[in-house]
């Protein structure tokens, strides 16, 4: 019998869809000018560049000229963080993010503290939410950057990003999001939730890998990491990805015009896997905000069973799947995110991530539902951590 292959790993990358191929093959063919050449060639790439910057800010509801063009959520997170850090050292040099952040934000905060910043690490309940109380007094007159995710990568909570964005401006402090699991997959607002600064990326929704975008409001004041050419304002020097940038914006136009539909559609496919697997397995959990979470997560866990051993299971069996971050899947350790939210060292390490996308089936669902109890059966039958429960 032929096995299935079944992609629900949507949280570390997306398939690139077919529509944002399409558009984006003239720029690798026919208009493959340097958007800073002043002939028409140059031209033509510019034009696009314009284009493309409009449509991935109408995505967010902010302006054109507030977006800038990186090569991916990593850097956007980079620039934001060390931008506003360097630029306001002179003022103070404190900083609040939250313990269970991904590596891009978390890794640049512990940078920073190797050159005299301090940073507040914020507690998380066992849903993974934010405490905005401890927010509040975590507030020094020394704080220049509030930096707290939109939705985490790993179980999916979403934040109060509205809350905590009316704090910082009531406290007059830039406040930054790392968006870039929750664009386009919920409504993001700039200026109803007052955020200052936002981090995006294209491969999260069905756009290429090495693309990503910043969101800097009017009037935010960053100091350049990178250096060069002066390209996006002095912000990233280096030659825009023209034909990458045009496939973003044509993934965002994408997700703008179906948000709704396919927040539907894939909110169905996690209900329908959350019933699915807590009522035919024993012993298992749902990590994160029962409804508080994005439409697409579905995250567990599995007592008695290491995760890896599943996720290779599952992927023998034709199932794409992951325990977590792809961006620490080569990390021993367990889940920052998942002893944050105070789980034992064997609670973490038994953890399933399942993630969608517009393109999963309720059909692929079903293969998934029949073949998982089995699955994790057989890895109890040989797990000393089960046997001697």
């Amino acid at each position: 019998m032929v096995k299935p292959r079944i992609y629900f790993d949507n949280s570390a990358t997306t398939m690139v869809a077919p529509e944002v191929v399409e558009a984006m093959l003239p720029y690798f063919r026919d208009f493959y000018g340097n958007a800073s050449s002043l002939h028409s060639f140059g031209q033509e790439a510019k034009r696009a560049l314009e284009d493309s910057r409009a449509k991935i800010a109408s995505l967010i509801n902010a302006h054109p000229e507030e977006i800038i063009f990186t090569g991916g959520g990593t850097e956007s997170d980079n620039i934001a963080i060390k931008g506003i850090a360097y630029r306001n050292k002179t003022k103070g040099k404190h900083i609040i993010t939250s313990s269970i952040e991904h590596p891009a934000v978390l890794e640049t905060c512990k940078a920073l503290e190797k050159e005299g910043f301090e940073v507040t690490y914020l507690k998380v309940d066992a849903n993974g939410i934010v405490d905005l109380g401890e927010l509040e007094r975590s507030i020094r007159k020394d704080t220049i950057l509030i930096t707290i995710m939109h939705s985490n990568n790993e179980i999916g909570t979403i934040q109060p990003v509205k809350e905590v964005g009316k704090i910082a401006t009531e406290q007059g402090i830039p406040f930054h999001t790392d968006a870039v699991q929750s664009a386009g997959k919920i409504q993001i607002d700039v200026k109803t939730q007052q955020i200052d600064l936002l981090t995006l990326t294209a491969h999260k929704i069905h756009g290429p890998k090495g693309v990503g975008a910043l969101y800097i409001k009017k009037g935010i004041q960053l100091q350049p990491i990178i250096h060069g050419g002066g390209h996006e304002k002095g912000l990233r020097s280096s030659t825009e990805n023209v034909p990458g940038i045009v496939g973003f914006a044509k993934a965002c136009e994408i997700a703008k015009a179906n948000l709704e539909k396919n927040a539907e559609h894939m909110q169905k496919l996690r209900e329908k896997t959350i019933e699915g697997v807590l009522g035919s397995i024993e012993a298992c959990y749902l990590n994160g905000h029962r409804t508080q979470r994005l439409p697409n997560n579905a995250h567990f866990r599995f007592t008695g069973i290491e995760g890896e051993s599943l996720i290779l299971k599952l992927d023998d069996e034709g199932f794409a799947t992951s325990t977590g971050s792809a961006c620490s899947s080569h990390k021993l350790q367990p889940s920052h995110v998942l002893m944050a939210i105070g789980l034992k060292h064997e609670e973490a390490h038994g953890s399933l991530r399942i993630t969608f996308s517009r393109y999963n089936t309720e059909e692929e669902v079903d293969l998934f539902l029949a073949k998982l109890p089995g699955v994790v059966a057989e890895l109890r039958k040989i797990s000393p951590l089960w046997n001697r429960r």
